[in-house]
């Protein structure tokens, strides 16, 4: 088989084949340093506007403040990470760092995806079942469904802070574990996307599926406030899909790829692995972007948001234009 140069530490120490990885370290820092800039920005003005200026909290608005807190979470561990791969692979940081980047990039992108989940479950019993809905959401279920799910989050990704490893004298911080840890890492990730990306994903497309069944059925929608709220629904469907189709989807089905071509070693040829390794760190990105998709999420699912927002500019507006008045005598 034929081997490439330029080989980066990740492989070569874990497979046969060496190849030329320097695209990901032109890749990674721009495309995460884009979503450092545009997701921050994002977040923060939607945190403001949900802690700031939202009085009545919903069921909804509880899934979108944890949502939002994953979310910046997730945006916060990127700088080390710009840094480590502009910098060619080479961690400053120091182990317990490296365990615990790696343990809240993957702890907050599985709570951004069951996040998202319960949004669209909410929305399903809203739509669906109108009259049970009543009954069954309230704001106190909401924040018991939301601790279970960093309860959940905590347990589940606890084993990242073991797998996480540094080699080649504490220059590398693993994506993923050592050579020697490997075959136990991919059961493991196996277990967590099948768990939290594979069942959740199967449960938003059979949410968003009823839901616009439901949305299609003659007289659905009569009247002004019906039609805004089905608008509304069928908005967030887009979203959510879009959030799950785009960043989510492509992220898992290449990793696996990867895994599972790495796992097989010396019965996958180096340009088999090669062509698995460029997807799956080309659709790294991708899930990251997942960060700016959600605050148009927070955006487009009520109307206190951006009644909102747009009122703090008609108010900004009115005291730039309006001349001040002369008091009274």
């Amino acid at each position: 088989m034929t081997t490439l140069n330029n080989t980066s530490p990740n492989i070569s120490d874990l497979h046969h084949c060496k190849f030329d990885e320097t695209f990901k370290y032109i890749l990674l820092p721009v495309t995460y340093s884009l979503v450092l800039v545009v997701g921050l920005g994002l977040n923060i003005t939607a945190m403001y506007v949900i802690l700031f200026r939202t009085t009545n909290w919903k069921p909804s608005t509880i899934y979108m403040i944890n949502l939002n807190v994953c979310d910046t979470l997730y945006i916060l561990t990127l700088p080390f990470l710009i840094y480590y791969y502009a910098d060619e692979n080479d961690w400053p940081f120091g182990e317990a760092m490296c365990k615990l980047i790696r343990f809240l990039f993957y702890t907050n992108l599985y709570g951004s995806i069951l996040f998202l989940s319960c949004i669209s479950v909410h929305r399903f019993i809203g739509v669906c079942h109108p009259v049970r809905s009543l009954s069954w959401m309230n704001a106190r279920r909401a924040r018991l469904v939301s601790l279970c799910i960093w309860a959940t989050m905590l347990i589940f990704q606890a084993p990242i802070l073991y797998f996480s490893r540094m080699k080649y004298n504490g220059k590398v911080c693993y994506d993923t574990t050592s050579k020697e840890l490997f075959n136990a890492f991919l059961v493991y990730s196996s277990v967590v996307m099948i768990l939290l990306f594979v069942l959740p994903f199967g449960v938003v497309l059979v949410c968003n599926g009823m839901m616009l069944r439901k949305l299609r059925e003659p007289g659905v929608g009569d009247g002004p406030m019906s039609q805004r709220s089905k608008q509304k629904s069928v908005k967030m469907i887009i979203i959510v899909l879009l959030a799950f189709m785009l960043c989510f989807l492509p992220f898992h089905v290449n990793r696996s790829i990867y895994y599972s071509f790495r796992y097989l070693d010396k019965l996958v040829s180096c340009s088999m692995l090669e062509g698995a390794n460029i997807a799956y760190k080309v659709t790294r990105p991708l899930a990251s972007a997942n960060s700016c998709i959600d605050p148009i999420l927070y955006f487009m699912a009520g109307q206190r948001f951006r009644s909102s927002i747009k009122k703090k500019k008609s108010t900004k507006a009115r005291s730039q234009q309006s001349p001040p008045r002369l008091p009274y005598n």
